[in-house]
């Protein structure tokens, strides 16, 4: 898999209304692991859209990625122009800071929203020209990955496309895993 798309819930979605909540620093370090795996496979690309949540915290774990020396590279695809418009500040520093670092950025839609359907068209653009798709669900707690889901369960039924999730089993066992290192470190 040499391109990978990556996307989840928005932070309001897993109860998350702080940018600098604990919560994040377990879910970036949850894809950075997920990613490292892939990377070691032969993945160049990342892939988003840029929303808040998943998809932005994706964003940093592989610009940090890159600043480290990986080498990787980040596309972001937003399906409409200006699509931080309607966002809070924090949301629009974070994406402004983040495309100024992607190595590729480029609207779906070459308009600024008009209607629901730049957004599935946003989706099923970016799984057609993906590899894979790794996102933060679980049906027990529907939301707007949903969306991507469909589109990417439809390309892997029809083809070779592949679906990774993470699990709040995942989540939990960095958290476990910080946790056990934290108390080595402090002995």
């Amino acid at each position: 898999m040499k391109v990978l798309a990556v996307s989840g819930y928005k932070p309001r979605e897993l109860g998350i209304f702080s940018p600098d909540a604990d919560e994040i620093t377990y879910i970036k370090k949850t894809i950075q692991a997920k990613i490292g795996g892939f990377l070691e496979e032969g993945l160049e690309w990342v892939v988003v859209s840029g929303q808040p949540g998943v998809e932005q915290w994706t964003a940093e774990v592989v610009i940090e990625l890159k600043e480290e020396g990986q080498n990787i590279r980040l596309a972001v695809l937003p399906p409409f122009l200006h699509q931080d418009s309607i966002w809070p500040d924090h949301a629009r520093e974070r994406y402004q800071k983040i495309i100024a670092k992607a190595d590729y950025v480029e609207a779906v839609s070459k308009k600024e929203y008009e209607n629901p359907g730049q957004l599935r068209a946003k989706n099923d653009f970016i799984i057609r020209k993906t590899d894979g798709l790794l996102v933060l669900y679980t049906e027990e707690q529907p939301g707007s990955p949903e969306y991507y889901l469909e589109a990417a369960e439809r390309k892997a039924a029809s083809g070779h496309y592949l679906v990774y999730r993470i699990t709040p089993d995942d989540l939990q066992q960095t958290v476990e895993e910080e946790m056990l290192r934290m108390s080595d470190d402090m002995e």
